[in-house]
């Protein structure tokens, strides 16, 4: 699967979520957290600056000049050479606590002249503990299922007609959408997210929709698979 196909997925379900629901409901911080989380396990680029304006208006990223960071005291120079993009998080490939790159936006991000950090993310705790953020701003982001943020753009898209971002979300299948995917087809089914989505599935004709090579199982790849779970997810999306 192309990764590009993840980033742009994700890009146009911030803008549709943005675009459906009320200017001041927070829930969208806890659903864009979701998505950049599932881009984030994906070889994607950073790609949050596609829908910049959105996330600074939702209050999931937040921009300040780069003198208010909690080190520029104590490290002007450094900050003051910064000329390009880039993550602030320092990583030790040698050290024993190493898990990879993941973890690279946690300390804020540089984009010259401006400092940007995520809700939730450890630049940002550090600026709600100096009372830099506060009020709704020091709430941390609500956390949420990435299985229940696909449900509510499925939603948002039936309303807009958009049937072919509802088949691209459930076409990546069970597996990238429910977090610790359970064991069988009966335990998919009692996941009300799951439930939601495919009822979105079916009432909008969104299965019918011609998806490219690759993107879901054929029929005879079922078959191959012989797994209950993927023939019980992908039967409501004939291929």
């Amino acid at each position: 699967m192309s990764m590009h196909y993840v980033e742009d997925l994700v890009s146009a379900s911030v803008e549709l979520l943005d675009a459906r629901h009320p200017p001041d409901d927070d829930r969208l911080r806890g659903w864009f957290t979701a998505l950049y989380a599932f881009q984030s396990g994906y070889d994607c680029s950073f790609t949050q600056g596609r829908v910049l304006d959105i996330l600074l208006r939702r209050r999931h990223t937040y921009r300040f000049a780069l003198a208010e960071h909690p080190d520029y005291a104590a490290r002007r120079a450094f900050f003051d050479g910064l000329t390009a993009f880039q993550g602030l998080r320092e990583f030790d490939e040698d050290d024993d606590d190493f898990d990879g790159y993941d973890s690279w936006l946690e300390d804020g991000y540089v984009d010259p002249p401006w400092l940007y950090c995520e809700a939730g993310s450890a630049l940002w705790r550090r600026l709600v503990e100096a009372g830099r953020l506060a009020g709704r701003d020091a709430v941390a982001p609500q956390r949420v299922a990435l299985i229940d943020v696909v449900a509510e753009v499925a939603a948002a898209a039936e309303q807009t007609g958009d049937l072919r971002l509802i088949a691209e979300w459930y076409g990546l299948g069970h597996a990238a959408l429910v977090d610790g995917t359970p064991l069988t087809a009966d335990d998919l089914s009692e996941i009300t997210g799951v439930t939601r989505l495919r009822e979105i599935v079916r009432r909008s004709g969104a299965g019918a929709v011609s998806l490219p090579d690759g993107y879901r199982p054929t029929e005879d790849q079922l078959e191959m698979l012989d797994d209950e779970r993927e023939t019980w997810w992908y039967e409501v999306m004939p291929a």
